[in-house]
């Protein structure tokens, strides 16, 4: 992800002027916070990634919630056996891989057209998987559409081709779920996209001996570096998304402003029965599109993007469609809620008035 800001002069010919360096004085580098951070990250990372593989040792899924697994952050459990924390290894140094993948895919493209961004800032959270990814600020004009779309498209091509190949890597270390188990154990159902499904089916047609090949995914225990990979492809999906400010807005406005504003409001519209009927997550997205889509990049109408570029935004087209999953998380439809509020009010009601109803006999 990236954010860009300050207004740029949309005059053709002042694009057309070399700019081979940024104007004005860099800004302040702060490498201590990016340091401090990036440490932060190692550790939430290292310590649901060592819950993840305490889990996979004990044939439960990765997030599971059950009795028999790891707390959701098992702080205490760590400092209890800090060796332990090496357990965490893999996932921690695959998931933070591939974040770095992608926003250096967006850094480097910066450096490349002259423009200052930063180095990724790493947002750690103690959550189920330990990050909120990361993030570059962009701090000086882009110029052109050619840079806008090469910048937007550089960071989830980057971040893809490393999720495929962490998930090519890792789907064969997997193993079937026990039969005693069942595939509800885990409170946290995983919505598995397409790239999923191919990726079981070439590794069934090189290894027609695989013991997870031929079984439904949510009948796999997956190895804590696949549930990386997972968390990279639900990250491109997300940044991919057509509108507002995301990576695949940026991708859509430096084709076609105008069809950018409509694709924008047509993805909100479609995110909102997405989730109704599948998970309630979208909503969230629905709103944060239609909030960055009040602010919208200024960048030179000429020269057009074209030629090879335009392939290339047919392919971030084919990275979204194989990455997005309707349910990412679980089922969890809107409408379940709607009717739990429902009911809550409803009885709330009743109890009110039956007290009403008390007090009136008394």
């Amino acid at each position: 992800m990236s954010e860009l800001n300050s207004p740029i002069p949309s005059s053709t010919l002042e694009y057309y002027h070399a700019l081979p360096e940024p104007v004005g004085p860099p800004p302040r580098k702060r490498y201590w916070l990016h340091g401090l951070l990036l440490v932060a990250t190692c550790f939430t990372t290292l310590v649901t990634g060592a819950r993840m593989q305490d889990n996979f040792a004990h044939n439960l899924p990765a997030l599971s919630m059950s009795d028999d697994s790891a707390p959701l952050f098992p702080v205490g459990w760590i400092f209890s056996d800090p060796k332990g924390l090496l357990k965490g290894l893999p996932f921690a140094a695959a998931v933070m891989f591939f974040f770095l993948a992608h926003e250096m895919g967006h850094y480097l493209y910066c450096r490349r057209y002259g423009i200052y961004a930063t180095l990724p800032f790493f947002i750690p959270m103690p959550t189920l998987i330990g990050t909120m990814g990361a993030v570059i600020l962009i701090r000086s004009p882009i110029r052109s559409r050619k840079a806008l779309f090469d910048i937007g498209i550089a960071g989830p091509i980057a971040g893809f081709v490393v999720a495929v190949a962490l998930l090519v890597l890792s789907l064969g270390w997997s193993k079937p779920m026990p039969a005693s188990l069942h595939p509800g154990v885990q409170d946290i159902e995983i919505g598995y996209p397409l790239i999923f499904q191919w990726i079981q089916g070439l590794l069934a047609a090189m290894n027609p001996g695989s013991t997870v090949a031929g079984l439904p995914l949510n009948r796999v225990v997956l190895h804590p570096v696949a549930i990386a990979a997972w968390v990279g492809m639900f990250a491109t999906a997300l940044n991919l998304l057509p509108g507002g400010q995301l990576d695949g807005g940026h991708i859509l406005y430096s084709i076609s402003p105008r069809v950018h504003w409509f694709v924008s409001r047509l993805a909100i519209l479609i995110l909102l029965p997405m989730a109704y009927y599948f998970w309630a997550g979208w909503l969230v997205w629905a709103i944060l599109l239609q909030v960055s889509s009040l602010r919208r990049p200024q960048v030179s109408e000429l020269p057009r993007v074209s030629g090879t570029r335009v392939g290339l935004a047919l392919f971030a087209l084919f990275m979204l469609v194989c990455t997005l999953s309707l349910a990412p998380l679980g089922r969890h439809p809107l409408r379940e809620f709607g009717i739990d509020v429902w009911q809550a009010l409803h009885d709330l009601v009743l109890f009110v008035r039956g007290v009403f109803q008390h007090w009136m006999r008394r």
